[in-house]
């Protein structure tokens, strides 16, 4: 790869994540390497391009202005690589995905596994986010395709993978443990645990439906810190039935008695557009079950 094409990418990586540190890691470069290349940059252009501080670097108003450039530009060099790639057939690249937890702990592996078999070669990135921050990565280039939940943004193109059902989630032992579907308004007399990060989340969007209000105690994107925090009676939950699979704790699931669910999908800006890998992927995504 052109010298000036992995500055550009570090540029671009470094700004993403905010921090010397997480881009080299991301990279698999030493954060001297970073650092010195982000230094060759502003020597060659003359100007600042990242504000360094304790907490990490942010862009200054020049670099602001010039990272849109760059990002073209190693988008187009992405567009080469697909079109070396379909004269050479899939031997070699690069898959950056974004995921939430549940679909990274319980449907990538399999997915990956099966597409690893057969192209042995490719590289992967996986990006963890929200939602919005998933939908974002895809529509601004930063991902290749992402999992979210539907609707998504109409400039995405979506695959639908299926429906994940919300569950009421309860300490051993507690009184609401003996409904075959917990009623939800019950469920609003507890302390309730929230996962929840940045936008309107599932859970939150359910209650408010039925023109109900849950009495929030602590608010997570972390699943597996929800159910440890149930299981210690610290309170009630509702997630996600696909993080549900081989919980590792000691807690309660039901049904709720409204209908409570989510849309996956995998959303990515077109199929006819998509590197020769992206397209292969697609046709590996039945693995994602068991």
């Amino acid at each position: 790869m052109d010298t000036n094409l992995q500055k550009y990418m570090v540029f671009l990586k470094t700004a993403e994540c905010g921090s010397f540190t997480r881009a080299a890691e991301l990279l698999s470069y030493s954060q001297s390497a970073v650092s010195r290349m982000i230094g060759d940059l502003e020597k060659e252009w003359r100007v600042t391009l990242l504000v360094r501080g304790r907490a990490g670097v942010r862009l200054t108003s020049d670099g602001m202005k010039l990272l849109p450039y760059a990002r073209r530009v190693c988008e187009e060099y992405q567009r080469l690589q697909a079109q070396v790639d379909e004269l050479n057939g899939l031997q070699t690249g690069l898959l950056r995905i974004g995921t939430f937890s549940s679909v990274a702990a319980h449907w990538l592996p399999g997915v990956i596994k099966a597409f690893q078999r057969d192209y042995p070669n490719i590289e992967y990135e996986l990006l963890l986010g929200d939602y919005t921050e998933i939908e974002t990565w895809v529509i601004e280039g930063r991902v290749d395709c992402g999992f979210l939940r539907l609707p998504a943004h109409p400039d995405l193109e979506t695959i639908l993978l299926g429906r994940d059902r919300l569950l009421a989630v309860l300490p051993e032992g507690h009184p609401l443990a003996r409904y075959e579907r917990v009623p939800a308004a019950r469920l609003c007399q507890e302390s309730f645990l929230l996962l929840e990060k940045g936008g309107k989340a599932d859970v939150s969007e359910i209650f408010e439906e039925h023109g109900l209000a849950p009495k929030v105690r602590f608010t997570t994107w972390d699943d597996y810190a929800i159910m440890s925090m149930v299981e210690s009676g610290l309170g009630v939950s509702v997630l996600p039935e696909l993080i549900l699979r081989r919980v590792p704790y000691r807690i309660v699931v039901r049904e709720l008695d409204v209908p409570a669910g989510r849309d996956i999908a995998l959303a990515l800006r077109g199929k006819k557009s998509a590197s020769l890998a992206v397209r292969r992927f697609l046709e590996y995504l039945s693995y994602r079950e068991p």
